[in-house]
């Protein structure tokens, strides 16, 4: 019995570190089935590019975070009290002049919102 789990054994390790991996970044369809399933599968995936953002100024913006594919355009993730918003497309040059904003609510307006929503 023992000669039969020399080789179970590697396959288990195999599959267990296959399968709790995140998705591929590129695989990521846009198609999902509700706001919490978007933030799941953002959250999970395997991103060449991930950065986050000190929002501690803000008293509206609690988190911020921007995930990219390319490091070109990439999904930002705006956390506040009550809601995450979900941004695709975001060019990065966006994101940087964000976190570089004297007010972050107020770059947000004039420059993300209405402009990279990801609609359901």
């Amino acid at each position: 019995m023992l000669k039969n789990c020399k080789h179970i054994i590697p396959f288990l390790l195999i599959l267990f570190s296959t399968s709790c991996s995140g998705q591929d970044c590129k695989t990521i369809n846009d198609n999902f089935v509700s706001y919490e399933n978007a933030l799941k599968v953002i959250k999970s995936a395997d991103f060449s590019y991930s950065d986050d953002c000190n929002t501690s100024k803000s008293s509206w913006i609690n988190d911020a975070k921007y995930y990219s594919c390319d490091n070109k355009t990439g999904y930002l993730l705006l956390e506040t009290k009550s809601k995450t918003y979900i941004h695709k497309k975001i060019p990065i040059e966006k994101w940087n002049d964000f976190k570089k904003a004297e007010s972050f609510g107020k770059y947000y307006n004039r420059n993300i919102k209405g402009r990279f929503q990801l609609v359901l």
